[in-house]
């Protein structure tokens, strides 16, 4: 004897549909129910709805990777150019030097004075910057960049680079 599928039961119709699709998928229900257009359209409702719902999933999924890996590029390019730029040359802390950019441009790695002459964390003059092995202006060079060849320059030179915030 065959029955109908009923939402009156107080159950939702997508809700009944999808425990029925679970139950028939796993074969505890095998026969003897006779499945209405309607429930048909509900079942295929809710597919359209499983598909959607795992599509934005998926996309999620892959959003998120896309942004580990990309930070975890950046992370390891850090890395390099930390490596790349310690220890300080010349027995030059961290400190001093930040005491120094403190007071040249308030830390600020990409600054460049009002007149355009001094560039960086360390308002470099692009000849001073040069003369310690860096390239191009000192504003576009990484942060650790800076630190190391400000450190090259006052281990050489002495705090005199930086008449006002050296001494």
């Amino acid at each position: 004897m065959a029955r109908r599928l009923n939402s009156g039961s107080g159950i939702p119709g997508r809700l009944l549909a999808l425990a029925l699709l679970v139950l028939v998928g796993c074969g505890l229900i095998v026969g003897g129910l006779a499945i209405t257009s309607q429930d048909k359209a509900t079942v295929s409702m809710v597919d359209r709805d499983r598909e959607k719902a795992l599509t934005q999933v998926y996309r999620q999924a892959g959003q998120a990777l896309e942004q580990g890996t990309a930070r975890h590029r950046r992370e390891q390019a850090q890395k390099r150019l930390a490596a790349r730029f310690r220890p300080l040359p010349g027995g030059v802390s961290l400190t001093v030097l930040e005491q120094i950019a403190s007071c040249e441009s308030g830390g600020n790695p990409k600054a460049v004075s009002s007149n355009g002459l001094y560039h960086g964390k360390y308002q470099f003059h692009p000849d001073t910057w040069r003369s310690v092995g860096g390239a191009g202006l000192p504003s576009r060079a990484p942060e650790v960049e800076q630190d190391y060849r400000a450190a090259m320059l006052l281990a050489r030179s002495g705090p005199g680079q930086w008449p006002v915030c050296g001494a």
